[in-house]
Parts: C-alpha cells; sequence; structure tokens
C-alpha cells in the first residue's frame, strides 16, 4: 500500500490549481441516469471516487467517455467526461460497488425517478459516525415510494405512474438527502417543496445542471426548493465547480508553513466562514482576478475557537485540517465538532507529532506547540489524512503517512501540487 514521505520544515511559494469538487462532480455524475441524452462534464476531477463510480454508473448502463484537453485549456484543468445513459439495463447497485463510497447509494433518487424502482445496497465510505440514510428514505416516502429493507439493500418502488410531488420538510440539514430528492423530484408528477435544504455550493451546481437539462427549480441557492416535476429530461453541458475543500485545505497548509501560494480557480464565496476564521489566525488573503493568495508573515499562528455548521457555517471537512493548523498556534483553542459524531479520529496520530489535545465529547481543546516532530502516522479517513500532510509539512523532520488511498479518494495530484511550491514530498510505491 502506497505511503507518502515528506520531510517539514518548508515555506510553501507559487501556485496550485485548484481542482474540480469531488462533491459535486458524484452527483452531478449520478444525473446522468435521469435522462437517455448524453450529460457532458468539464473539470472533472480525477480521484479514485469518481473512478469507483464510474463502474456502478456502467453497471446500470451508462456509457462513459473520457475526452482530451481542448486546444488553449491549461493543464491544471480536469477531465472532460461525456455520460450517457441510453438505457438502463439494471437497477441494482450492488453491496461490492456501493459498500466502498457512501455517495454512491444516491443513484436510489434518479433509479427511481426514470425506471420506478431501484435497489440498493446500503452505503459504506468513510467511519466518521454512522450517517444514517432515513432522511433519504423519508424524503422518497413522500414522493410515494414504497421502501422495504431485504438483506442489506435498500429496495425501493414508485406508485403506478411514477412518483408524486410533495412538501418534503428535512428535520436535520442533509447534503446528500436534498441531492437525492432534488433528482428524484425532477422527474415526479406535480410539486415538491423541499424544506431545510442544504445550501451547500455544490448543491447549486447541481440544481443549475438540472436546470440546463430541463428541470423547473426555484430556491436555488436557498433552504427552501421547488420543483415542477418534468416528464422528461435532455443532455447538457455542465462545469464542475471548483473545489471548496481543497481550497481550504491548501490554504492552510499555507497558513501552517508560512510563504505565498496563489490559489488558482478558488472561490471565496464559496467558503467564506473558513476564510474569514483563517484571517482571525494571522493569515493574509487577498482576493484576485484568477483565485486567492494566502500568505502568513512571522508573526506565529493565533489561535481560533470555531464550530462546524452546515454551509454558509465553517466545513466539517475542513475541520481536521484547522485542527492541525492550531497544534502550532500561540495559544488554546476550541473546535466544535456538530455535524459528525466520530470525527476525531485524527487526534491520535496528530498526538504522534507530540500535538497537545484533549478531547471531551464534541469539543477539542487545542494547546499550540511550537515545534511538531515528524512521526510514522496512519490515515483514517479522506480529510484525516491530508490534516497529518499539513502537520508534516510544518514538522521537523522526516513525517511518513500510510495508508493514503484515502488521500487518493478526494486530492488530485497531493504531492505533485505541493511539491511545486516546495514542499518535500513524495509518494512510495508498496
Amino acid at each position: 500500500m502506497d505511503r507518502i514521505r515528506l520531510v517539514g520544515g518548508n515555506e510553501l511559494r507559487g501556485e496550485i490549481s485548484i481542482s474540480g469538487a469531488k462533491n459535486a462532480a458524484l452527483p452531478l455524475m449520478i444525473a446522468s441516469l435521469l435522462t437517455d441524452e448524453p450529460l457532458v462534464l468539464h473539470n472533472v476531477p480525477r480521484l479514485a471516487d469518481v473512478k469507483q463510480l464510474e463502474r456502478i454508473l456502467e453497471n446500470h448502463g451508462v456509457d462513459i467517455a473520457v475526452h482530451g484537453r481542448r486546444r488553449g485549456e491549461e493543464e491544471g484543468v480536469g477531465q472532460r467526461m461525456t455520460f450517457h445513459a441510453a438505457d438502463i439495463v439494471d437497477t441494482t447497485a450492488p453491496y461490492d460497488l456501493v459498500s466502498k463510497m457512501r455517495a454512491s447509494f444516491w443513484v436510489i433518487g434518479p433509479l427511481l425517478a426514470r425506471c420506478h424502482e431501484a435497489r440498493v445496497s446500503l452505503p459504506g465510505g468513510c467511519a466518521i459516525g454512522t450517517r444514517p440514510v432515513d432522511l433519504f428514505l423519508y424524503g422518497l416516502k413522500q414522493l410515494g415510494a414504497e421502501i422495504d429493507i431485504d438483506e442489506g439493500y435498500v429496495v425501493a418502488r414508485a406508485p403506478k405512474g411514477g412518483l408524486v410531488g410533495a412538501t418534503v420538510s428535512f428535520p436535520k440539514v442533509s447534503v446528500g438527502a436534498t441531492h437525492t430528492i432534488l433528482m428524484a423530484a425532477s422527474l415526479a408528477r406535480g410539486t415538491t417543496i423541499i424544506e431545510n435544504a442544504a445550501q451547500e455550493p455544490e448543491i447549486t451546481n447541481v440544481a443549475e445542471c438540472l436546470v440546463a437539462m430541463g428541470a423547473k427549480i426555484s430556491g436555488i441557492g436557498t433552504r427552501t426548493l421547488t420543483v415542477e416535476g418534468v416528464e422528461k429530461l435532455h443532455g447538457a453541458t455542465v462545469e464542475v465547480i471548483p473545489d471548496r475543500i481543497e481550497t481550504g485545505t491548501f490554504a492552510m497548509a499555507a497558513a501552517m508553513t508560512g510563504g505565498d501560494v496563489l490559489l488558482r480557480g478558488a472561490r471565496s464565496e464559496h467558503l467564506q466562514a473558513a476564510l474569514d476564521i483563517l484571517a482571525q489566525t494571522g493569515t493574509e488573503l487577498s482576493h484576485e482576478a484568477n483565485g486567492i493568495r494566502v500568505r502568513r508573515n512571522g508573526n506565529g499562528i493565533q489561535p481560533v475557537d470555531v464550530d462546524t455548521d452546515p454551509f454558509p457555517g465553517f466545513p466539517t471537512d475542513l475541520q481536521a485540517q484547522f485542527m492541525a493548523l492550531m497544534t502550532m498556534s500561540s495559544g488554546v483553542s476550541e473546535i466544535r465538532e456538530t455535524i459528525f459524531e466520530n470525527r476525531y479520529m485524527h487526534v491520535a496520530e496528530l498526538a504522534r507529532f507530540g500535538a497537545d489535545i484533549a478531547v471531551n465529547g464534541q469539543v477539542a481543546t487545542v494547546t499550540g506547540r511550537p515545534q511538531l516532530k515528524g512521526a510514522q502516522v496512519m490515515a483514517t479517513d479522506l480529510r484525516a489524512s491530508v490534516s497529518l500532510v499539513i502537520a508534516g509539512l510544518a514538522a521537523k523532520g522526516e513525517t511518513v503517512v500510510n495508508r493514503i488511498y484515502h488521500l487518493d479518494r478526494g486530492f488530485e495530484r497531493l504531492e505533485d501540487k505541493l511539491s511545486r511550491c516546495g514542499a518535500e514530498i513524495e509518494r512510495l510505491a508498496g
């Protein structure tokens, strides 16, 4: 199994091109199941999760083509891909495919809307909490679906004539459930109102894709989405938005090490809460025409308290990276995780660097140290794994991050992007 070796102490200087957002690309790919015409996506990141979802979609009968770069496109752009689900040949998403990635469960919405039936394995993915699918099933039931659980599979059937529009009021915000019901409602009969919908930029990217495919959706970007169901959707060409989590990750890496990095293609409006927090640590942020510039002078890192929250709040997917940054602050900070109940597995690994972190329930108290020391560490989930890389970039001596397949799920060419900015980092095979 591959590892990453790095030697800390180098400032980061240069440019990093921000890849397409994984959390937008995956549901956009799934949206191809809603039409028998081609859906063309630009700026799709080259990630293990994207490859895994390709296998799942191909199992349903989707033809997938990957195109070369267009003339004039720069090296850092993502893939251009065409997804054509002319015929759905299988409405079952099997355990051996779905168990490897939670987002693959979202195929249940389009399959049920288009084919009126679906049999989807209960999902897998990172072990950062139970993350049940009850909100998904609640929403589908509101649209008239009959739901059964059979030997680890969710078996869903639409009423005769297809799903029927309804009011779906989520008791709590769920990105995955919002994606799923939004897609299902686009082909339902009548009007669906989704209350307490997620507002993440990835939701907006998918909603605008559905509109480009012929869906009728209002309230995009708000807590209430109204969907007027249509009989049929058509093909479209859509751009995947830049990855705000990758943007925040590299911004925190630059703040941790010092230096001056331009995050090319980054959009500040997609993570303003995180940028505001980062500015409070003493990091200088400037918005330029082609991205966000991140600098840190020699005054050190100031401690800042933070709570994770659904968008537009501080993202839970940046909590581990921010904790790594706080391990070298000049004081004490508190981090409160409000989204997932088991997202502090990286604490034990950060402690191997010499970090001082105490966890009490959902609150982690971080007492900053002037210096971390390199260590052998192990990735526990996607975002935790990159927090170990951030710590290693600033630690004295050599760090080896083991079990990095989690990194490949969500970060494109991580070592290459960092090494081009002066990091001493390499991938070790085996």
